[in-house]
């Protein structure tokens, strides 16, 4: 199943700024980034993409990180560390309405 386009966009911008994958130390507070901006349907099926693309110990720690999200908030020193990369791969920190042109 294709991504949405913005959806797309996104695991674009996370392969740009993660060339080499994301480290698994990443995976918490980057899920936790998505999630304060996107549903969690939406970030599932960002990990479920990446997941796809990932070596099978890698996917499992996706899904863990996803369902950890709820529980459990990440240091903010990790979070700030997850958005560097992110801007690095020009993830534009943006809502996903900015994203899509649908937020003025």
């Amino acid at each position: 199943m294709a991504l949405p386009p913005v959806l797309a966009t996104i695991v674009g911008w996370l392969r740009a700024g993660y060339p080499e994958g994301v480290p698994e130390r990443d995976y918490l507070p980057l899920f936790a980034v998505l999630g304060s901006q996107l549903t969690n349907d939406e970030v599932t099926l960002i990990g479920a993409e990446l997941s796809f693309s990932a070596d099978p110990e890698s996917a499992e720690a996706i899904k863990k990180a996803i369902t950890a999200i709820t529980d459990t908030k990440p240091q903010e020193s990790d979070i700030s560390r997850v958005r560097a990369h992110l801007a690095a791969g020009g993830w534009p920190l943006a809502s996903p309405g900015q994203l899509s042109g649908d937020d003025p």
